[in-house]
């Protein structure tokens, strides 16, 4: 009997060790890595007050640019958390740390900065003419 016991405790125990496993490995296949996160996706870094970034806010709108594009926005005046993103964007393009400015725009490969180029990247992106 205590043969038994040993075995069923030896087996359940087994058993238990696959399915947590097994359950564990399918949950890493549903979750992207972070790196495939920041690559797909594209944000847009902003100050408050900022003209330059008001140039690009107004395009962004008039243009609905919103509804044909999936961006995150950040404010880095004001939120330490994402101008340390913007600063770790920066050193991935190769662009100096110490004073990147705002507007900045990262597709996940490419560094946009100012207005222009940012509003540039919309309009190639939306297949604007």
């Amino acid at each position: 009997m205590n043969k038994k016991l040993w075995f069923t405790t030896i087996l359940f125990i087994a058993v238990l060790i696959f399915a947590v496993i097994l359950l564990s490995q399918e949950e890493n296949k549903n979750q992207p890595t972070d790196q495939q996160n920041t690559q797909s996706q594209i944000i847009l870094f902003y100050g408050d007050g900022c003209p330059h970034c008001v140039i690009v806010e107004e395009y962004i709108e008039r243009n609905d640019i919103e509804e044909k594009i999936s961006f995150e926005q950040k404010e880095v005046y004001y939120n330490k958390n994402n101008a340390n993103d913007l600063t770790d964007k920066a050193k991935m393009c190769g662009l100096p740390t110490d004073n990147v400015g705002v507007p900045f725009l990262w597709d996940g490969s490419e560094c946009f900065v100012g207005d222009q180029e940012i509003i540039e990247f919309f309009k190639q992106q939306s297949n604007e003419k």
